[in-house]
């Protein structure tokens, strides 16, 4: 007797599930193109940063114009004028370069009687008392060229260890203790920081232009592994759905 083969009728995507796997593409899609908008965003923003670093610097005044206004003051060349209070110089622990030490924020006063708190720039630990660089603590009048940072809103993370005013070792950069701990009244402090350029320090400390732009843009990744899992998901599907149908023989 000969033995007859049928066709197994091909398996159909149930409803359901043919549902969730458009709706699981469709978010996919949207994460893959959420990416590459922010991709785009990043690269203006790093242009941005990078045309206000080689720009000509303004005077204090424009940026605390720029800063009342709401807008964003972050990475601009400004110029001050004034005498550093040496004395009530506050130390932020730090690396450079693989060396670890601290950048020295010390109060400059200016003309009109307020201060602004200036990162000259990084000292080894082993230099963070003063007296250890003494030929660096400046006296005179001083004009400070440099980069406006933005005050902290906050601690940045949980993970960051809560500053030791007593010790003087700052592990986030808090505007208002920095200044409240030196006696320095909040009213007539700028409400921002500069971080001075390279301009060299006498006896080579501090080194100024320690400014660090970290902004990591991975959004390009990120985009191709969301939309690498759309392909793979369109695969998975497509071998399913049209794989051959299997014989069966007939009794």
């Amino acid at each position: 007797m000969t033995e007859i083969e049928h066709v197994v009728p091909r398996r159909r995507l149930p409803l359901i599930t043919g549902i969730l796997v458009l709706i699981a593409l469709a978010i996919l899609i949207s994460l893959g193109t959420w990416q590459v908008e922010r991709l785009h965003w990043k690269e203006g923003l790093l242009a941005d940063i990078a045309a206000r670093q080689l720009a000509a610097p303004v005077p204090l005044a424009d940026i605390e114009a720029i800063a009342a206004a709401g807008g964003d003051i972050e990475y601009r060349r400004v110029t001050a004028t004034g005498r550093y209070i040496n004395n009530k110089e506050r130390h932020f622990f730090a690396t450079w370069r693989g060396q670890t030490g601290f950048y020295v924020y010390t109060p400059l006063e200016l003309a009109d009687g307020r201060t602004l708190l200036v990162n000259r720039g990084f000292v080894p630990y082993e230099n963070k008392e003063p007296e250890m660089r003494m030929q660096g603590q400046l006296t005179d009048q001083q004009t400070v060229t440099g980069l406006a940072r933005e005050k902290l809103p906050g601690k940045p993370s949980w993970v960051v260890p809560d500053n030791d005013v007593a010790k003087n070792i700052f592990y986030w950069k808090d505007l208002d203790v920095m200044a409240e701990s030196v006696g320095l009244d909040k009213a007539r402090v700028i409400p921002f920081f500069v971080d001075a350029d390279s301009t060299p320090n006498p006896a080579g400390l501090p080194i100024g232009g320690v400014t660090q732009v970290d902004l990591p843009n991975d959004h390009l990744q990120y985009a191709f592994t969301w939309y690498g899992l759309a392909a793979v998901l369109v695969v998975v599907v497509g071998i399913s759905w049209f794989r051959k149908p299997a014989k069966a023989p007939a009794q």
